[in-house]
């Protein structure tokens, strides 16, 4: 396997961590996230972890595969998110 391809994977997967980590942090400054939406944040932050972590701790024993499946599977919307925000960018739509 090459080594590369995982590390770009899972810094991608890490920088979707810290944006997810970003935006908890400020929703609790400002108030909007209350006790009515907290599960469902922290649920968002469990997931970001183990994606990171667990993708981590798998490339480290050895298991490849299974390491690279749990960072696509959190890649995913992130990729999805970062080509939607592209495309709004170039193609410049109106929005009305």
């Amino acid at each position: 396997m090459n080594p590369t391809y995982f590390w770009i994977l899972w810094s991608f997967d890490a920088l979707v961590a810290a944006v997810v980590l970003y935006f908890f942090f400020v929703g609790l400054g400002d108030g909007s996230i209350t006790s009515r939406n907290l599960g469902m944040w922290l649920i968002l932050v469990a997931v970001a972890a183990i994606a990171v972590g667990g993708g981590w701790w798998l490339y480290s024993t050895h298991r490849y595969l299974p390491a690279k499946a749990i960072l696509w599977l959190f890649a995913l919307p992130g990729l999805a998110y970062t080509l939607f925000i592209l495309v709004a960018l170039i193609a410049r739509p109106r929005w009305n």
